[in-house]
């Protein structure tokens, strides 16, 4: 009875609880007015806050300290695995060797040495069954055979794996390593020392380049394969250190400087900082290789100096270059995520803002130099006006004109947007600044109205083609021949050697004397019996004479003539001359003409008009009579006094 009354006891307890406990709903209802309390919200809050502030600063405080760790912890493997560094290297062999036997080659330098024996001798009869030729085509042609021989070979067999890995790594640093000694000849031309010490650091680079990337398919320990290139690096520095002290001709000064540098960018990789090793490497390396990729990209071309096509591709390359090395600079800071600056947004906005900048002053720059090209080619095109039309040696003469300044404005719109674009792709917000500098520029056209004033003269001054490069003009005070704009004023040379800076708004009326042609009349002086007619037919034929002259014949628009006596005078009849030459030459023509005159006026009898002072009369006592009534005046003048 004891246990049914026990078990009736359970049932009702549990009954009783099962109809007392809260629905579903019910609870959902109770938490809904939980949530809206005043006070559980702010306390909700608080601990929210807490909880993530607290790993955020925890997570940003050891960004340091733990990169700190991980380089310690680094240097400490490396330095322990030095000594396994034979080891790992003669077992990496023996498997590539064994590999090799066991798949029915030989051994993987035996195999190395026939391919690049094959290679060589095609590159051989390249050489011996072709003309020899210089330049940069010329010499990478046999490199290019050389590489396309070892490659269909390489291709064509199928090796076993370690080996296959093993001959395609140090192929390609073989190939590498040719082509660079090409460029390097190139560039360093005729300094021998210094070319081969290059060489020695191109092939050591290299070389350790290829034994890093087969560290991990031939099974090297990662430390050990790690060690060996920390011990090539040190070749490497040595290396360059020694080339820079026993090769350049700079002061000591400079050579300490370029020692700490070295140094400064080895301790950058030894430290892992790899994107600022590699802005030192460029800092180093990438001026000469621009300077040599430039020569050979301009004997490529083989195009004039300053033709859109040499511009194209000597820029074109150096683009292209300075392109790869920015992208490499974007792969390593993608492949170092572990980097304690990788993480931070402001400094990765930044960076990849950088590289879009060099980027975009790239373009910017290949614009520029080929707009400047071909505006340099119109200039000295439009030079040589002699054989041309008057009509088009006007226009030349006002492309000559309006060109400089054209290419001076486009340098600062290109400038200009370049720079916005530049500010845009660091975060900078470009709005605000132009709107700024409209509102600055409003200010300043208020405060320098001289210098709007110029400007905007030049600019009328330039849609009246009221003078051209090479005309003579005269303006007030001012007169010489055009040599040249700036955006505010113009250069004139004077005649007899000054130059003058004038601005466009003190010009005023100009005088233009070299447009279309000029008149030019000239008086001379003949005696009272001269023939009038006779003088006319000799201005005749010397007219005509001019006229069929070689070298003053184009020059004339309408022939000398004489136009007649145009008065009297006090010794003699003056008469009057006039032609039509291009504008500029008029002087010239009328010293040939003068000669001329003089000898054909002498030839027949005229004669030039002299200041003469002719005494007359019967009374021989006048002139004793005019003597003594001076001096009765002279004494009567000194009376007075």
């Amino acid at each position: 009875m004891k246990w049914l009354s026990t078990l009736l006891f359970a049932l009702v307890v549990a009954f009783s609880a099962h109809a007392q406990a809260p629905s579903a709903e019910q609870k959902v209802d109770e938490l809904l007015k939980l949530l809206k309390d005043p006070e559980v919200q702010s306390l909700l809050a608080e601990r929210r806050s807490t909880v993530t502030t607290a790993p955020s600063a925890a997570a940003d405080k050891p960004k340091l300290a733990g990169w700190e760790t991980g380089v310690r912890t680094r240097i400490d493997a490396i330095i322990s695995a030095v000594p396994r560094i034979p080891m790992e290297i003669g077992a990496a062999a023996t498997r590539t060797r064994q590999d090799a036997i066991s798949h029915g080659y030989a051994p993987v330098f035996i195999i190395f040495a026939a391919l690049v024996a094959v290679g060589l001798a095609a590159e051989w009869f390249f050489r011996k069954y072709r003309p020899r030729s210089d330049g940069v085509l010329g010499s990478l042609a046999p490199v290019a055979i050389f590489a396309a021989t070892m490659a269909i070979i390489f291709f064509a067999v199928d090796w076993p794996p370690l080996a296959r890995v093993s001959l395609l790594a140090y192929l390609s640093a073989f190939v590498l390593y040719r082509l660079g000694s090409v460029l390097i000849a190139l560039a360093l031309g005729r300094q021998r020392p210094l070319r081969l010490r290059a060489r020695i650091l191109l092939a050591v680079v290299i070389f350790a380049a290829a034994n890093a990337a087969l560290g991990a398919p031939l099974g090297v320990d990662p430390a050990v394969s790690e060690a060996l290139s920390y011990c090539f690096s040190i070749v490497i520095l040595v290396l360059a250190i020694e080339a820079s002290w026993s090769t350049s001709l700079k002061p000591r000064a400079s050579r300490a400087a370029l020692t700490v540098f070295l140094f400064a960018v080895w301790l950058l990789w030894c430290l892992d900082l790899q994107g600022l090793f590699w802005l030192g490497i460029y800092a180093l390396v990438l001026p000469g290789i621009l300077r040599g990729v430039g020569q050979a990209a301009e004997e490529f071309s083989s195009g004039a100096a300053g033709s859109l096509r040499n511009v194209i591709v000597a820029r074109g390359a150096r683009a292209t270059v300075i392109t790869l090395a920015v992208a490499w600079l974007a792969f390593v800071w993608e492949m170092n995520s572990d980097g304690f600056a990788h993480n931070d947004p402001l400094v990765r906005a930044l960076f990849y803002g950088l590289l879009k900048s060099v980027l975009v002053l790239l373009v910017a720059d290949l614009l520029w130099q080929l707009a400047k090209s071909w505006i340099d080619r119109a200039l000295a095109t439009s030079t040589d006006t002699t054989a041309l039309p008057p009509a088009d040696a006007a226009r030349r003469a006002r492309f000559r004109t309006l060109l400089p300044i054209f290419r001076n404005a486009l340098a600062v719109i290109v400038a200009v947007m370049a720079g916005l674009i530049v500010l845009s792709e660091l975060g900078v917000q470009i709005g605000p600044l132009i709107a700024g500098a409209g509102i600055f520029g409003v200010a300043i056209g208020f405060g320098s109205q001289t210098l709007v004033k110029d400007v905007i003269s030049g600019v009328f001054y330039m849609l009246d083609d009221a003078f051209r490069v090479g005309e003579y003009i005269q303006a007030k005070s001012y007169k010489g021949t055009v040599e040249g704009f700036s955006l505010r004023s113009v250069r004139l040379r004077h005649h007899r050697g000054p130059v003058f800076t004038v601005p466009f708004g003190e010009l005023g009326a100009v005088e233009n004397m070299s447009r279309d042609w000029v008149i030019d009349k000239f008086r001379i002086n003949v005696a009272y019996d001269t023939d009038i007619e006779k003088a006319r037919k000799i201005a005749k034929r010397i007219g005509a004479e001019l006229a069929e002259d070689a070298e003053l014949g184009p020059l004339f628009i309408q022939p000398l003539k004489m136009k007649g006596v145009e008065e009297f005078g006090d010794y003699g009849i003056v008469i009057s001359f006039a032609m039509t030459t291009v504008p500029g030459m008029q002087t010239y023509i009328r010293r040939k003409a003068y000669a001329k005159i003089r000898e054909a006026f002498q030839a027949s009898g005229i004669e030039f008009a002299q200041p003469t002072v002719q005494v007359g009369g019967d009374d021989k006592g006048g002139g004793a009579a005019a003597a003594s009534a001076v001096r009765v005046q002279q004494e009567k003048s000194s009376g007075v006094e």
